[in-house]
């Protein structure tokens, strides 16, 4: 790859990998927009460039959430019972989510998911001192159901899950930094699930640059993971530290940021 694309990708790993570690929420938000700037750029992309763009963030997200997860949990801040509660659904929604991305238009639902974003975000940032909520988290079905929701969307617009994840167990009683931290474990079953989707539905597709598989781009994902691996636990530090309330702004503000990226069109 040239310099400049190189110098790019690293300073989008460097800002993704803050943003995993800070909020659990893998960094897909900021990596796809700005792989669908980039790509154009250097000629990359073609007629499946929203497809490459999501399929590479899903593969970076992996290293970035096992950096972040990582930290979370020396920290004890990851629910592994969660984690193993709301895994087998989301591995399902993941596939789905990724077979959807190769067949339909996905307008209309990114849309109805900046509003709902925008509503939990508005909700984080004007009630960020309110008590925490006392609704028991469901049982088992509840749970995969869940699991199945936040995969499913999650690998069709390519990000760790957590913009869904942590308000989900907030709302649940789970106190906010184990909410990021257990939302950051379960992106690493998001993003090998929809990796691994898009590469199916990608393989064999013309157009595609060299060193892809299916929707993947391994060089991206490389130059990415180089920044965001080392940056994830800085964040996640961040997130140990900050009081309660300023993190649930943050969050809520980072919701709306991307609530009106979707509504925009990407």
């Amino acid at each position: 790859m040239p310099l400049v694309e190189v110098i790019a990708l690293i300073a989008l790993g460097l800002c993704s990998g803050l943003l995993a570690g800070l909020f659990g929420v893998g960094g897909g938000a900021v990596i796809v927009p700005a792989l669908m700037l980039l790509f154009p750029l250097f000629d990359l992309g073609g007629p499946w460039l929203a497809h490459l763009a999501v399929g590479t963030s899903l593969a970076t997200i992996i290293g970035t959430g096992i950096a972040s997860t990582l930290a979370h949990h020396g920290r004890g801040g990851v629910r592994w019972e969660l984690v193993a509660r709301l895994a087998p659904g989301i591995v399902l929604g993941a596939w789905i989510g990724a077979a959807l991305a190769g067949l339909l238009p996905e307008v209309w639902l990114r849309r109805l998911f900046a509003v709902f974003l925008a509503v939990m975000g508005l909700r984080m940032v004007l009630r960020a001192h309110a008590a925490v909520g006392a609704r028991p988290l469901p049982g088992w079905r509840g749970m995969l159901g869940a699991g199945g929701g936040i995969g499913g969307l999650s690998a069709l617009v390519g990000i760790g899950g957590g913009t869904l994840t942590v308000p989900f167990l907030g709302a649940h009683g789970v106190e906010m930094r184990q909410a990021v931290g257990t939302s950051a474990a379960c992106g690493l079953p998001i993003a090998l699930a929809g990796m691994i989707g898009f590469v199916v539905v990608g393989w064999g597709r013309e157009g595609l640059p060299v060193g892809s598989t299916g929707f993947v781009y391994w060089p991206a994902v490389l130059a990415i993971l180089l920044a965001s691996i080392p940056s994830a636990p800085l964040g996640a530090r961040l997130a140990h530290t900050l009081p309660v309330a300023l993190l649930k702004r943050l969050f809520g503000a980072l919701l709306l940021l991307i609530a009106t990226r979707l509504a925009l069109g990407g």
